[in-house]
């Protein structure tokens, strides 16, 4: 029992040591940009970049409509899934994880084909819809993360008596859907969201090949001309991925503590 416990605290002390020591290493770098001492000059200098507070608001905001459209297609489907196409079920869970298997490059190589300038439906001609294009692109990858937190907080609740009892008193689809169904799974709604804002806060190819003022593509043109300011921005996005998984576990718990609203 004993030896067990050791190699236990042992593997996590080596996890904690794996992945603290190089962030321990990138925020004392960072902090070097004066010469013999410490400074924040980095963190000054990239708060102060007009290209930051470009990029990283319009990350923001490409993350919030990725969020709020990717909640509006997953949520009637799962639920629709569950409740009348159970057999549907390995088929849409398939199409959810298609993402995790086909590289970003692929995928958005496939929509300059399709929507170039030139074809049918010229979406990369316009910013507005090229921006539009982008948050497709986003929604594809927060799929498998969005779809299996939102289906994971439906096991929770007996979709079936909730949609019956709705009927009941007269309810439409849509005042089931959105007074009914979505109270209750927001846990997974705002956990599936997390990960979406940090997924889109990350997320280079696609922002770089569709050409636009991501946070992303920016992180990239900062390290190939700076030295101190990358690991600034590096541990800014830690803290950032940090405040999305902290919030994700904070939800988790209300969402495991809270009943079920009928």
């Amino acid at each position: 029992m004993k030896t067990g416990r050791f190699f236990a605290w042992l593997a996590i002390a080596i996890g904690c040591i794996y992945f603290f020591v190089p962030l321990i290493g990138t925020f004392e770098f960072s902090l070097r940009a004066r010469r013999g001492e410490y400074s924040f000059d980095a963190y000054q200098s990239v708060f102060a970049d007009a290209s930051f507070r470009e990029t990283f608001g319009y990350s923001m905001l490409m993350a919030l409509f990725t969020i709020i459209f990717g909640m509006l297609l997953v949520v009637p489907t799962a639920y629709w899934v569950r409740l009348r196409l159970p057999q549907m079920r390995p088929v849409v869970e398939f199409v959810t994880l298609m993402p995790l298997v086909i590289p970003a490059i692929v995928i958005v190589f496939g929509y300059l084909r399709m929507y170039n300038s030139s074809s049918i439906l010229p979406m990369t001609g316009f910013e507005s819809t090229t921006n539009i294009l982008l948050v497709c692109s986003y929604i594809t990858l927060s799929l498998p993360y969005m779809y299996r937190a939102v289906d994971t907080a439906m096991r929770t609740i007996d979709v079936r008596t909730l949609t019956e009892a709705a009927e009941s008193l007269g309810a439409s689809w849509t005042t089931i859907l959105f007074k009914c169904i979505f109270p209750n799974v927001m846990g997974g709604v705002l956990s599936g969201a997390f990960i979406t804002l940090a997924i889109v806060i990350g997320e280079f190819t696609m922002a770089s090949l569709l050409g636009r003022p991501a946070f992303g593509p920016y992180l990239q043109l900062v390290g190939a001309n700076k030295a101190y300011e990358p690991s600034a921005l590096a541990v800014i996005a830690f803290a950032v991925t940090w405040l999305c998984m902290g919030l994700l576990q904070l939800v988790s718990r209300f969402n495991r503590a809270a009943p079920a609203k009928a």
